[in-house]
């Protein structure tokens, strides 16, 4: 199988990579200029080009069994937000055009779980209500508009399969992603406090393992065109995060909550001082902090009927980033890392 995959330099494309390298696909990877290719697997295609301008690299598709859309651009801090509408939006109905015209038949769209309706502390699935009104910030807010294209793509007649993980964990997080920066920031003592809020942890092996699986559906990978599946793993709040962290670390974890017209305050400061006087991003954002008065709780009981995700606990993704982390100098060995 010959595959055209987006994103693949970044935390979930490096690893739908190489285990797609290692199931003996062919692969051509989009790349922009300026990204790291080190950690590629060698047998790969580069393919040099930006998702602000994808006709430059059309030709690219031609050929190809599947698109699988990792790339986003993902950011909840963004001096220019037009940027990031173009990537993720226009930038996504480009591809599916592209991919159209080339004869590509098979088109895997890598969403988010943040274009759901969270509500309160509800549990959410692909049926709960939402709208565009819901999105808060420019990432949800592009993210959403980008999976109506992809949907709109299904409607007329093009086989996409939309995926929407939630938050992964696991080794090879680079950048590092939020959800690897919090765990980052709690090996280096960085810490003290928590707010209350809540996320859905999930493998990103896992996640890699559903991009692959919906492109030969069998027995029990059953993908339809034009649904949306959430990909996810375990509910669990911050605080529970946390404390998992210091039973696999011997580091102490935060014992005094935060309330979040604290946390806003702080927010609003690093977001206007850090961010538009000295032009660097800011440790927390608005946005961030208005995210997390929703507890981002979501159930994946759709993807396990239908695709055959297999729901896990999240303490192997957990102790495998921190793992990995400490070995790649982002922080010191801790007393304990079982």
């Amino acid at each position: 199988m010959k595959l055209f995959l987006t994103g693949a330099t970044g935390f979930v494309g490096s690893h739908v990579a190489h285990r797609a390298a290692l199931q003996g696909a062919s692969l051509r990877l989009l790349a922009r200029p300026t990204s790291k290719i080190d950690h590629l697997p060698q047998s790969a295609e580069l393919v040099i080009g930006d998702l602000r301008n994808p006709a430059a690299f059309a030709s690219a598709l031609q050929g190809c069994d599947a698109l699988v859309h990792v790339a986003a651009d993902y950011r909840l801090w963004v001096p220019k937000p037009d940027e990031m509408y173009k990537a993720n939006v226009e930038g996504t109905r480009e591809l599916l055009r592209i991919a159209r015209e080339a004869g590509v038949p098979r088109v895997v769209y890598t969403s988010s779980v943040a274009t759901m309706g969270f509500h309160g502390n509800a549990i959410v699935d692909e049926d709960t209500p939402v709208s565009e009104a819901a999105m808060i910030g420019h990432y949800k807010r592009s993210k959403w508009l980008a999976e109506q294209v992809a949907l709109d793509a299904a409607r007329a007649g093009q086989q996409v399969i939309l995926l929407n993980p939630t938050t992964p964990i696991g080794s090879m997080d680079a950048k590092p992603t939020p959800t690897g920066r919090i765990v980052v920031d709690f090996l280096n003592r960085n810490f003290p406090a928590y707010v209350d809020t809540g996320l859905n942890l999930v493998d990103v092996q896992e996640i890699a393992r559903m991009h692959l699986a919906v492109l030969e559906p069998n027995e029990t990978c059953r993908p339809r065109a034009g649904e949306r599946y959430i990909l996810g793993g375990e509910n669990l709040t911050l605080k529970q995060i946390l404390d998992r962290l210091g039973e696999m670390t011997g580091l102490p974890s935060p014992k005094h909550k935060v309330p979040h017209a604290v946390a806003m305050a702080f927010a609003f400061f690093d977001e206007n001082i850090t961010g538009k006087l000295r032009g660097k991003e800011p440790r927390a954002t608005v946005e961030a902090v208005r995210m997390g008065k929703k507890m981002m709780f979501a159930s994946s009981a759709k993807a396990e009927r239908e695709l055959g995700l297999r729901v896990q606990p999240a303490n192997g993704a957990l102790r495998e980033a921190c793992h990995w982390f400490v070995s790649n100098g982002y922080a010191p060995v801790p007393p304990l890392l079982v």
